[in-house]
């Protein structure tokens, strides 16, 4: 059963601004920072940069994870 979704601080070129992700997201994206080799900061501001307007940073980051493991 996934449990509500986990609000977390991120800093985002300079600006904090907190995130909301369900814990098996959490988890998965720090798996993803960490096998990149970067803070979990830079992978989401790369992701911040490369969404478009119409999505939320939550919803780049599922969909990120998402894809990352469908390769």
């Amino acid at each position: 059963m996934i449990a509500r979704p986990q609000k977390h601080s991120l800093t985002l070129r300079g600006h904090r601004t907190s995130v909301s992700l369900e814990r098996e997201f959490w988890q998965a994206f720090r798996d993803i920072a960490a096998e990149r080799g970067q803070p979990v900061n830079a992978l989401a501001a790369e992701i911040d940069e490369s969404r478009g307007t119409d999505a939320g940073l939550a919803s780049a980051i599922r969909v990120y994870v998402l894809n990352h493991f469908r390769k």
